[in-house]
C-alpha cells in the first residue's frame, strides 16, 4: 500500500522510516527547499531509543550522539543538588536502551540518510486536501497534484494540514518564553562541567544545558523565563545575549558564564495546545506536534513523534486500503492516553520547576527527596520503560 507523509521533520522522517519496514511505499513531501533543522540541542530518552534500533539505526545514532551520565536539577543560587536520576551504562542496563543527547541537524541527517534517494521530495508545499472513499489527493503550490490511500500530516507545530483538515487552532500560552543557544564546548571547558542534563531550577524561571555534537563539541542551552510582552511562537526569532543574561541576574555563576559565552541566541513564546478531539478525518492523520504539541518541559516531543511513527506503522501494515480509516482510528486509540500522560507531565512542570523559594519549593524539595529515596527511576521509569510497538502488536489493529 502507498502512504505519502507531509512534512520532513524529526517526525516525519521516522514515520517514513516505520512505514516502510512495515512494507509501504512512502514518498515524504516537504515544503522547504533544502531538509534542515534549526540548531539546537535534542533529547532522546530510552521510549525513542530502543525504536530507532529496531529501525536499524543504533550506529548511526551512537556515533553522532553523546551519552549522559545523570539529569541533575539544582538550585538556582548556590547549586545544591534536588533530584539525581543516573543515565549512562546504569540507564541502558535498566530499559535496555540508551539515553541520548543529540545536535537536531545531525538527528536529521541520520534519519534521512537511511531512505533511498528520491523518498523524500522538496519544495512541495501543500495547499489542499481532498478525499474520497478510496484515496486521499493533495495540491501543492508548484501545482503537483497526488493521491494515496492514507496521507500522513507530520508538518510540525504549525501543521497546514491539521488546519485543512481540523480548522483553524487555539494555541494556549504558558506565560513563558525561552532563550536558547550553543557555545562551542572550548569556550566553557574551564567550568569542567559533567556530561549531565543539567536544569537549575529557582522563582519564575529555569536553565538546562547539555552537551550536544559529535563528540561534545556544542554546549547547548534552554533558558525559560517569564514571557513579559513577547509571544511569538517562533524557533528561528533573535533574542539579545545581554537579555538573557540579565534574566539571570544573580544566579549561579556557572549559569551566567554559559549564556555570556553564547554570541546569539534565538526566543521563542513556549504555547502547547488542547488534546485534539481528534487527530484523523477518513483516510488523513497528524503525528508529532501536528497532534500533540507540547511544552518542552519533559524533553518527550521528538520522542513522542517516534513513538506516533511506530504505531501508525503498525496499524497500518495488517491493513488493506478499504480499512485505512479503521487502522487510524486504532493508531489514535493506541496513542492518546499515552501522549496526554506526557502532556499533563510536562504542564505541571511549567509549575515545579518555577516555584519561588518558600513554602511550595521545601514541600518539592522534600517530595524529590522521598522519591530518590524509594529508587533512581521513580519519577521518569513510567516515562523510559514504555514500549509504543510492544503496545502496537498486542492492540486489535
Amino acid at each position: 500500500m502507498q502512504a505519502i507523509v507531509v512534512g520532513a521533520g524529526i517526525g516525519g522522517l521516522a514515520a517514513a522510516l516505520a512505514l516502510r519496514a512495515a512494507g509501504l511505499d512512502v514518498t515524504v513531501y516537504e515544503q522547504a527547499d533544502a531538509l534542515r533543522e534549526v540548531g539546537a540541542g535534542i533529547q532522546l530518552a530510552p521510549n525513542a531509543t530502543r525504536l530507532l534500533h529496531r529501525l536499524g539505526l543504533a550506529e548511526a545514532v551512537r556515533r553522532v550522539g553523546v551519552k549522559p551520565q545523570a539529569i541533575e536539577h539544582k538550585r538556582w543560587d548556590d547549586g545544591r543538588i534536588l533530584l539525581r536520576q543516573p543515565l549512562g551504562e546504569t540507564c541502558e542496563r535498566a530499559f535496555g536502551a540508551p539515553y541520548y543527547h543529540l545536535y537536531r541537524p545531525d538527528l536529521l541527517e541520520v534519519l534521512s540518510d537511511a531512505l533511498p534517494a528520491g523518498i523524500v521530495r522538496l519544495g512541495h508545499r501543500c495547499v489542499a486536501v481532498a478525499q474520497d472513499a478510496e484515496a486521499v489527493t493533495l495540491a501543492f503550490d508548484n501545482g503537483v497534484m497526488v493521491r494515496s490511500p492514507v496521507v500522513i500530516g507530520a508538518d510540525g507545530i504549525h501543521s497546514t494540514i491539521r488546519t485543512l483538515l481540523l480548522g483553524p487552532e487555539s494555541p494556549r500560552f504558558s506565560g513563558s518564553v525561552a532563550y536558547r543557544g550553543l557555545v562551542p564546548a572550548a569556550r566553557v571547558a574551564h567550568l569542567g562541567l559533567p556530561r549531565h542534563s543539567n536544569g537549575w531550577l529557582g522563582p519564575d524561571r529555569h536553565f538546562v544545558h547539555y552537551y550536544v555534537g559529535r563528540g561534545g563539541r556544542l554546549m547547548n542551552f534552554v533558558a525559560i523565563v517569564p514571557a513579559r510582552d513577547w509571544r511569538v511562537e517562533s524557533w528561528s526569532a533573535t533574542g539579545e545575549v545581554a537579555d538573557a543574561l540579565a534574566e539571570f541576574d544573580g544566579w549561579h555563576p556557572t549559569v551566567r558564564a554559559i549564556i555570556a559565552a553564547a554570541d546569539r541566541t534565538h526566543r521563542w513564546a513556549l504555547y502547547d495546545r488542547e488534546p485534539l478531539a481528534t487527530w484523523s478525518v477518513g483516510r488523513v492523520t497528524l503525528l508529532g506536534d501536528a497532534a500533540h504539541a507540547m511544552l518542552p518541559f519533559m524533553a518527550q516531543g521528538a520522542c513522542q513523534a517516534v513513538e506516533d511513527a511506530v504505531v501508525l506503522a503498525r496499524c497500518l501494515a495488517v491493513t488493506a486500503p478499504n480499512g485505512v480509516p479503521a487502522a487510524l482510528r486504532e493508531y489514535e486509540t493506541l496513542r492518546k492516553p499515552r501522549v496526554w500522560d506526557v502532556q499533563r507531565a510536562s504542564w505541571r512542570n511549567a509549575t515545579t520547576y518555577h516555584l519561588p523559594d518558600g513554602q511550595g519549593q521545601r514541600e518539592r524539595d522534600a517530595a524529590w527527596a522521598a522519591s530518590a529515596a524509594r529508587g533512581p527511576y521513580s519519577e521518569r521509569g513510567w516515562l523510559f520503560a514504555y514500549d509504543a510497538e510492544a503496545a502496537a502488536v498486542s492492540s486489535p489493529c
